[in-house]
């Protein structure tokens, strides 16, 4: 897949989404400065979430509109409240693009309903992405399709029947670049529940490139998923935790987020291609497998015996695998300790 001048897919080393969420704290300057941090550490692409506090839910603060789910980061706000602190505004959107294409990297967002499609297709955003808590909302995901732009679904909570809509809706509406991320709806989330063996079955069963939206803490699930297929890693990223915000407690710091972009291309370099035989970097340490050796000093004419040769290294001599041959043949030529054991000097 392509965007813009980037290429990514598993010939290419993953590709790294930066996402900002609400750790901007409600300060355009720190938004800002998170776009440079997230340039610093060497990710490929900075992504915002585009709604407002009305577009995504009402002002209400009972029943189901109230968190009070113990397990929730959120608990004790209304989702409307939420929401208030945490939407990127609108007007910060061609600042946020301007100053992420000024360093190179690639800025895009999810939109949560079509009025923010349409703010996205005017700031030319090349690629979309639709939230896991979105992603059985089939008009807003014929609607982003239709853009023809390349899309990411993310694929938390869904059941299988839902992800097939879902895909099939999209594909329908004109989407030709897609791709499914791996995420677990948790915050955090935990390695128990990240199942990454569903990466390569949702490549095999979708055909299309498959990544990780990851809300583990630390690096080792995101470099793990690479070595399954994962050719997109999307983290949120913060300039630091302790300065608070709504998603900080389960971001990256941007040392963290340089490690894991030189961890997770290291994964993939290591994944190479079916290959059994010694490589060419190997070729040299060859001589120094173990191999056999007369250990004494042996005249012409005297019946090799246990204890006349070793398996030892280096390996210039005959393989292991040759020993008991030797054993009971009769030398046509004498030998010295630490000679390498070979055919010409046996009697035929």
């Amino acid at each position: 897949m392509k965007i813009g001048t980037q290429l990514f897919g598993i010939t290419h080393p993953p590709f790294i989404i930066v996402e900002m969420s609400g750790n901007h704290n409600q300060s355009l300057e720190r938004a800002l400065m998170i776009v440079e941090a997230a340039a610093r550490a060497g990710a490929n692409a900075i992504k915002l979430q585009t709604y407002t506090a009305d577009t995504m839910t009402l002002d209400l603060k009972e029943r189901e509109f109230f968190i009070s789910d113990d397990k929730s980061p959120w608990k004790g706000q209304s989702l409307y409240d939420l929401y208030k602190i945490a939407h990127t505004p609108w007007d910060w959107h061609q600042p946020i693009f301007d100053c992420a294409k000024k360093r190179g990297l690639i800025c895009f967002s999810t939109p949560f309903d079509e009025t923010a499609v349409d703010l996205l297709e005017k700031l030319g955003a090349p690629i979309y992405k639709i939230a896991s808590f979105e992603n059985t909302d089939l008009p807003l995901i014929q609607r982003v399709a239709a853009t023809g732009k390349p899309l990411l679904i993310s694929t938390g909570m869904t059941t299988q029947e839902e992800l097939d809509e879902s895909v099939d809706a999209a594909r329908k509406a004109g989407c030709k670049d897609l791709t499914l991320l791996k995420c677990t709806s948790t915050y955090p989330a935990t390695p128990e529940n990240s199942n990454l063996l569903t990466i390569p079955y949702l490549k095999d069963r979708y055909g299309c490139e498959v990544g990780l939206s990851d809300h583990t803490l630390g690096i080792g699930v995101a470099v793990a998923s690479v070595a399954l297929g994962a050719s997109v890693i999307e983290k949120h990223f913060t300039l630091k935790r302790s300065d608070g915000g709504v998603d900080a407690a389960f971001s990256m710091e941007p040392g963290e987020m340089e490690e894991l972009v030189e961890e997770t291309k290291r994964a993939w370099q290591s994944l190479g291609k079916v290959f059994v035989g010694p490589t060419e970097a190997e070729k040299s340490s060859i001589t120094l497998r173990r191999s056999l050796y007369f250990v004494k000093d042996l005249p012409a004419g005297h019946v090799v015996k246990e204890g006349d040769i070793r398996r030892i290294r280096p390996g210039m001599g005959l393989p292991p695998k040759e020993y008991q041959k030797l054993i009971g043949r009769k030398l046509q030529k004498a030998v010295s300790r630490g000679n390498p054991t070979s055919w010409d000097v046996l009697k035929p």
